[in-house]
This record gives structure tokens, sequence and C-alpha cells, in this order.
């Protein structure tokens, strides 16, 4: 109902079949962020939702590696707008089963009819066919490419210029799109409980990510880097032994420790001195396409610490980036041959009360009027191996590029990778 009556519309979205967590529907109007929030405030009232009004949309990856000291690409794409000041909203509360509605006084009846009605009519729309028939995804580099680029950031990090980079490339399909039934296919076959969609503009981010990049509530700041991906098997011994050889791992470790260690510093800059805490370390989740090694680091906010200053201290993450961040992003600028645009950004909210639910922008498609991209890259430290890193790629994109009724480039195809 919402996407086909207003252009600027948002779906938060925990996923499918959700038992726990938050979704938020709705509609907005475009609007600056505001960074003055503060974060150092007391805890709200636990049975309402988490976001009670304020910014939906994202935070492009150039635009926070330029205002961090990092070169750019001169192609990046144009400023548009990429935040919504919400004006409607339905938050669902899945452990619950409430749902709320969110409004200006003078609207909230109406918009509560308006809710109960759309609710006793669903959507008949179908996930299961992709639309435009078969394409081919157009790869900005060649797994060969690819594989070069590896061996580069491993001779970076031989001569001590960074100790981990976050290597990316993307693909795109070029042509229309229908984003919502393209959202339906995405949510569908890679359920994700940081999903979302959200049109602001004519551009569309669609997003399946698994990953939270930053949270604050009641004053407390978190953050859930991932580093470490295995593809699922429909075997069952071969999945269990496949999460396990991710859990012990010594290369996907030291990289997730590094990103730890980065992220604990990060968030110095903005918590109280002594109130870093490191609460999961190498703990292994399950998703349908994919295994990840995520941890989760938090802190206790500074007196003051506003959003603008979180971000200043924290974005583009460190997950997306590599250690030292500036260099990492220095070295990326040189390697990666053009912009990563809204990949390895972030999008969620921002409430006008300190309340904050950032996730990064992985397993994501940014579609617009000419074409869809697809994001997709791994971390790189001296114990990577170039085969290994460019399947994980394939194994990455694949799902997104799929929703989109895309095939994968002919050289990035899995069964000639492995």
């Amino acid at each position: 109902m919402l996407q086909a009556e207003a252009a600027d519309v948002f779906w938060l979205d925990a996923g499918a079949a959700a038992t726990e967590g938050w979704s938020f529907v709705g509609v907005g109007q475009p609007a600056e962020l505001g960074e003055d929030v503060r974060l150092d405030v007391s805890p709200g009232d636990g049975a309402l939702p988490p976001f009670q009004g304020g910014w939906i949309g994202w935070r492009d990856y150039e635009t926070g590696a330029a205002a961090a000291g990092a070169p750019v690409s001169d192609d990046a794409d144009p400023a548009a707008p990429s935040w919504l000041w919400a004006t409607r909203v339905v938050a669902f509360d899945h452990a619950a089963g409430r749902t709320w509605t969110l409004s200006a006084d003078d609207d909230a009846e109406h918009w509560a009819d308006a809710v109960a009605t759309a609710s006793a009519s669903p959507s008949t729309q179908s996930a299961d066919r992709a639309d435009g028939g078969d394409r081919i995804a157009e790869a900005r580099h060649e797994p060969a490419e690819y594989a070069t680029l590896i061996e580069r950031c491993r001779e970076l990090i031989r001569a001590g210029i960074a100790y981990q980079l976050c290597l990316t490339t993307r693909f795109t399909v070029p042509g229309a799109h229908d984003a919502v039934a393209v959202y339906e296919r995405l949510r569908a076959a890679t359920p994700a409980h940081h999903g979302g969609f959200v049109r602001i503009g004519g551009r569309a981010l669609l997003s399946a990510s698994p990953e939270q990049f930053l949270h604050a509530g009641g004053g407390v700041i978190r953050s859930r880097p991932i580093k470490g991906t295995r593809p699922r098997s429909a075997d069952p011994q071969t999945d269990a032994a496949l999460a396990e050889e991710l859990a012990v791992n010594l290369k996907e470790r030291a990289e997730n420790v590094m990103i730890v260690d980065l992220m604990r510093n990060d968030l110095s800059r903005v918590c109280v001195p002594g109130s870093i805490r490191v609460d999961g370390l190498w703990v292994v989740e399950s998703y349908p396409a994919v295994h990840q090694l995520v941890s989760t680091v938090s802190g206790t906010a500074a007196e003051g610490t506003t959003v603008g200053a979180l971000l200043e201290a924290t974005f583009p993450a460190g997950s997306m980036t590599g250690a030292p961040k500036l260099s990492a992003m220095t070295q990326l600028h040189r390697l990666e041959g053009g912009p990563r645009g809204v990949y390895a950004g972030c999008f969620g909210y921002v409430g006008v009360d300190g309340a904050v639910d950032l996730a990064m922008v992985i397993r994501s498609i940014m579609i617009d009027e000419d074409a869809a991209v697809v994001g997709a890259g791994g971390g790189i430290t001296w114990g990577s191996v170039a085969a290994d890193e460019v399947a994980e790629v394939a194994t990455k994109a694949r799902a997104p590029l799929a929703a989109l009724g895309a095939e994968m480039p002919a050289l990035w195809r899995s069964d000639i990778l492995n």
C-alpha cells in the first residue's frame, strides 16, 4: 500500500519469520540527519517501540571516508537525499505480537484506521518469479584481477602499511527493476535480522544485512562487527563442519580480533574511559546462505556525546575498511578503481530520543532508474589465500544478484571458481 502511494518509504525488517526484535514500516519527508541528538540518555520505557520518531535512511561510504581524511573517487555517487524525517510509522513487536502506530497527533486516528484497513487486506504479491528474465551481471573486476589486488593487499601488509584491508568490488545489472518485487525475493532467500527497504528520491536500498554496525540506547553504544564467512551446505554434516572450521580458523580469528580492537579504539573516543567491553568474541552465527564470525563491543556514552560525534568516531566501519583505518581507506581507494557508493555504508534509524540502530550495507542492492548495483568483498590479511577470497566474494554476491534475476558473470560462477 505505502510503496504505491508514497515516493519516499521505508521498511526496517527483522525478517519474515522473526520471533524477536522490531520492524518499522512507514513514510517520510527528505531531511538532513539531526546529528546534534545526544546519546548520553537514560533508559527509555522498554514497553514502547525503540524508535519513537526521528530519521530513517543511509550514509554512503565515500561521505564517511572523505570526512575521515581519505581520498575518494571523482565519480563517487552525486549528493542526493539519503535521510527521511519519519511522518507515519507502523512498529511491529515480533516477540509480543503487538503493533503500534506513530504519527503527528492530528493524524493519529486517520493513520491508525488506514493501518487497520491495510492489515485486513494483506498483499498477495508473489516473490517467486524474477522480473525481466535471466540477465548477466557486469563485474568491475574479473576474478584474476581481484586475485591480483589481493596479492597487492598482502604486499602492503607485509610492508607494514596496514594490518588488514577490506577489499571490495561491485556487480552491475543494467536496466529497470521492480524494487519491491526484488526485495521480496531477497528477503525470502536470505532473511536477516537487519533487512531493509528504503526508497528516497527515486533510489531504493534493498538489504539483507546480518551485521549491526551501531546500536545506542539508554546511554550504551554497541557494535557487532562481522569478519569471517563460510557458505552453508544442504548436507547437515558438511554444514556443521563448515561452521566448526570457521570457529577455529586462525586467519578468520585474527581478522576478527583486529576489527574488534579497531572498534574498541573508535568507541573509546566517545565513551566513558574504562567502560569499553568485549561482550562476545568469535561467535558463529548462521544464516540461510552463510555462517558468520561475529563479535560484540560496547561502551557507555560520554557526557555530551552526539550522533554526529559517534559517526565521526566510528564511520566508515572498521569491518569495511581494515586497520589502521585511514591508511587502509587510502590504499583501498587506489586499489579498487571506483566508488563503493552506499555499499559499505550504513542504514537504519536515528531517534530524536537518542536511540540508534544502524546496520552495515552488505548483502544489499542499490537500485535507481537505470541499473542495480551489488557490492561484495572481504577482509584480506597476510594469511589470506587469493582463491578462497575470490570464492567468498562470489558467495556473498550470488543471492542479491539472483533476487535481481541475474547470473554471476561467467568467470565468477562457483563451478569455475571451485
